[in-house]
């Protein structure tokens, strides 16, 4: 449990960054997975802000890269978290340029926890696969890809000191319940990203201590 502000005594600040994952698409914004995140901090005695959020639906890699920079943010936070990759498999783009441009984002991620790795959090893909919008695609090529771009993340992850977590069992396990899918059928609902933050807390609770 973190019962305590930052070491300058202020609520502890959050910045999450990715794409339709992080920005929630077709829930509301209080069901947004670092929303959520936040609020079971909260719950647990953290004093910690809602995120500040820069993430948009479709984004790749570069995309996001992009739009951090077009937001002019240049604030330094306590916690920081990235999701990122699945329209980089959506649009078939190569692994290599995942890699090259994931590594950047950790860098950029770093850069907005005050250059502490330690103050970095990143969630693997989730699996569309599973999602009934790709019942006309070729589900079992999407969670190879899928897997090939986490274990991307996971390795890029390890080498900068950056806590990964694996939610992507949790994408999986939602297949034929429409309850965990968002009124669009492809995107995640609420009740599936609460899974997400659940992941996530213990290992945020440990970050913040750091």
């Amino acid at each position: 449990m973190v019962t305590n502000p930052n070491a300058s005594g202020n609520v502890y600040s959050f910045l999450s960054i990715g794409d339709s994952y992080t920005i929630g698409e077709s829930v509301d914004a209080s069901a947004r997975w670092s929303v959520q995140l936040a609020g079971l901090l909260r719950k647990n005695g953290a004093d910690i802000a809602d995120p500040d959020i820069i993430a948009s639906t479709g984004w790749t890699t570069a995309d996001l890269q992009e739009g951090i920079q077009q937001s002019g943010n240049q604030k330094t936070y306590d916690l920081v978290s990235l999701l990122i990759g699945v329209n980089n498999q959506y649009r078939g783009q190569s692994q290599d340029r995942y890699r090259t441009e994931f590594q950047k984002l950790l860098q950029t991620a770093t850069t907005f926890a005050g250059g502490k790795a330690s103050r970095v959090l990143v969630l693997s893909i989730p699996d569309w696969g599973v999602s009934p919008f790709a019942k006309d695609h070729d589900q079992s090529k999407i969670t190879t890809e899928i897997d090939a771009f986490n274990a991307i993340a996971k390795d890029e992850c390890g080498k900068s000191g950056i806590v990964y977590v694996d939610i992507t069992p949790f994408s999986r396990q939602a297949a034929g319940d429409a309850s965990q899918f968002a009124s669009d059928g492809l995107h995640y609902s609420g009740k599936q990203m609460l899974q997400w933050a659940e992941a996530a807390l213990p290992v945020t609770e440990d970050l913040l201590k750091k």
